[in-house]
């Protein structure tokens, strides 16, 4: 013997993304991860090209379980099985610290249940939170028996788990919060220039999804919204940001339009549009958070078709779709759901905004006070995440037992009091 003392050995942490946004999310978590723990992490498990950026080695490549729509899950429904049975056997044959899985439920969640039974005292958490205050809030019941802790991505989140029993969860901010500096701060003059914008004219951003089906529901009501401000005599300059995925069906329903828009993919174009717009009219969904923190004041929609629409009249609880409503808890932003999203009441409510006035006022007010709601005390969202991902890796490790709890990080001090988002 050499009288050589051996370090603490790496973690090994397993992580499970299924999908685009979740390989994004999870590169993060692993790059706070390898920050905070000096002695070195080993990953593995499932994920996309950010997370192999920063050192995993995805067991199947993340484009074969990224898949959206009833209709599409069932249609994959035996490879996705498939690959649920592999992503366990890896994940119990790697013997982790520790499992995260990442968004993505119908494939993620599966895969947790599996790993619990088989490996009851493996630490197992959810970043993401399902929708459980939105609809199935019985989920959150039912993943008491497989998720040690949820790390959520919305302040009120913690609450809507403790009111219907689902496992301890902690607010550890959303990914946006980081951007805040970048959204305020981006210059829009070159868009001005490369689009020929006149500054005496209002800009009206119209944002129809990032999903085909979004894209294709929406594009048609938010067309006949724009015809109505032309019969008015209203001529704002529109600009869509588009992502590529669906550049050519937003293409084709643009013929049909009553004006030509200017179309712009890139982020940093999407960011200089939401800094010029006097309103938008968007989806329903993560956006109105980025056009929230921009400071954007907005008209929101969201359709489905009509075979999905009496079954989500049922499932769906919360007084709101609008995730800064929900944040705020107040409806402040319009909100036209299904028969409510005609060209008229969007038209109707766009004029309001794009106008001074009440609704404008109001609106105004409601934006100063999102960002303070979501800010963290002292931590980026990432890093918070990373510190109590470490804390159940590290007790697991020290003393193997199913751990039950994990303190909340502190919040900065917004003088609210933690609310309900609606009947469960």
């Amino acid at each position: 013997m050499n009288g050589a003392v051996a370090g603490p050995r790496p973690l090994r942490l397993f992580l499970v993304a299924g999908e685009p946004s979740g390989d994004v999310l999870g590169a993060k978590l692993m790059s706070a991860l390898a920050r905070r723990h000096p002695a070195g992490i080993h990953f593995a498990g499932v994920g996309g090209p950010h997370m192999e950026r920063e050192g995993l080695v995805s067991l199947v490549p993340i484009a074969d379980v990224a898949v959206m729509g009833a209709v599409a899950i069932a249609r994959a429904l035996p490879r996705l099985l498939r690959l649920v049975r592999q992503t366990v056997a890896a994940a119990l044959a790697f013997e982790p610290d520790a499992v995260v899985i990442i968004d993505s439920p119908e494939f993620t969640h599966p895969i947790a249940r599996r790993i619990r039974k088989r490996q009851p005292r493996l630490p197992i958490l959810d970043y993401v939170s399902p929708s459980v205050w939105a609809w199935r809030p019985g989920r959150a019941r039912r993943m008491r028996a497989y998720i040690d802790h949820v790390l959520a991505l919305l302040p009120f989140e913690p609450d809507a788990h403790r009111r219907l029993g689902g496992p301890p969860c902690t607010y550890v901010g959303h990914p946006l919060i980081e951007q805040i500096d970048r959204m305020r701060s981006v210059d829009p003059a070159p868009l001005i220039e490369r689009l020929g914008l006149s500054r005496h004219r209002p800009v009206l951003v119209v944002l129809p999804g990032s999903r085909r089906s979004e894209v294709g529901l929406l594009m048609g009501p938010f067309g006949g919204a724009l015809e109505e401000l032309v019969r008015r005599d209203r001529l704002p300059q529109v600009v869509v940001p588009c992502l590529p995925a669906v550049r050519r069906l937003v293409d084709k329903h643009l013929k049909r339009w009553p004006l030509i828009p200017h179309v712009v993919e890139e982020e940093d174009d999407k960011l200089r549009a939401f800094r010029l717009a006097r309103a938008a009219l968007t989806a329903s969904g993560t956006v109105t958070l980025e056009l929230g923190l921009a400071g954007t004041p907005m008209v929101v929609a969201y359709r489905v078709d009509w075979l999905a629409a009496p079954f989500l009249r049922r499932m769906i609880t919360a007084p709101s779709i609008v995730l800064p409503n929900l944040v705020l808890g107040r409806n402040v932003f319009p909100e036209f759901i299904q028969e409510r999203c005609t060209p008229a009441l969007l038209a109707d409510a766009v004029c309001e905004l794009m106008a001074e006035g009440p609704a404008r006022a109001a609106q105004c007010a409601a934006l100063g006070r999102l960002a303070p709601e979501l800010a963290l005390s002292a931590f980026t969202p990432s890093d918070a995440a990373a510190e109590i991902v470490l804390r159940f890796a590290e007790r697991a490790r020290r003393q193997p037992l199913r751990i039950d709890t994990a303190p909340d990080y502190p919040r900065r001090s917004t003088g609210t009091k933690a609310r309900s988002v609606g009947p469960m």
